[in-house]
């Protein structure tokens, strides 16, 4: 199940309050009040931005913080009574977007909530795929997929040439350069892909295969 947000507190009542105020107000919020309860519901669901306490129960916000870098791509807010500039610095640095310190306004805490989730909205509208050029590195949904080095090339190749057909010569040259490959070594990477970003890698909607030229990427099978 999808929620638009997830509050990691280990202050219940704040935790409840915070979360019962936000589904209120349309929000799709669900709380967990340690490490182990999010992780667990984490496996379970998706959201689409965090909010995390520095102090929990069972761990540190931080630490948590740079699991969850790991294999998601969403907005973390820090939220914390901890107001020490060099709590703040680390806490963006080890790739939250924003902290927010304690006691907050609910009204002011979900207007922030919502700008966030619109600018998330906003990226998404993008593609479910999104490339990270600095890391190099390929999202689905905000999780980074498992992709060896050609088959990124490819895929990240075909992605940006999408809606055009993608001769299998041209893929010869701009993927592989000049090192001898045939239609077998295509295939194969073509098939791999499929495997981990097709609903049905046997009916591809996003990688369609133009019989006797070549491939093309369409977006719209997302």
């Amino acid at each position: 199940m999808h929620y638009d947000c997830l509050i990691i507190d280990d202050e219940k009542e704040l935790a409840d309050g915070t979360c019962e105020y936000f589904n209120l107000f349309g929000v799709k919020t669900h709380s967990a009040l340690n490490v182990d309860d999010a992780l667990a519901f984490l496996d379970e669901n998706t959201v689409s931005l965090i909010l995390l306490d520095i102090n929990l129960g069972d761990g540190s916000g931080f630490a948590l913080c740079k699991t969850l870098r790991e294999t998601l791509d969403v907005p973390v807010l820090f939220i914390s009574a901890r107001t020490s500039s060099e709590d703040m610095l680390l806490a963006l640095n080890i790739g939250g977007d924003d902290y927010i310190q304690k006691p907050f306004t609910l009204s002011v805490l979900l207007a922030k909530v919502r700008v966030v989730l619109k600018r998330y909205a906003s990226k998404k509208d993008e593609g479910r795929l999104r490339i990270d050029a600095v890391t190099e590195r390929l999202f689905l949904d905000g999780i980074p997929l498992q992709l060896k080095n050609m088959e990124y090339k490819l895929l990240k190749y075909l992605i940006e040439n999408k809606g055009r057909v993608v001769s299998k010569d041209e893929l010869f040259e701009k993927v592989w350069g000049y090192a001898f490959v045939g239609d077998g070594t295509l295939n194969v990477h073509v098939r791999r892909l499929r495997e981990k970003i097709e609903d049905d890698p046997q009916d591809p909607v996003l990688i369609k295969t133009v019989w006797g030229v070549g491939y093309v990427y369409d977006e719209a099978g997302l």
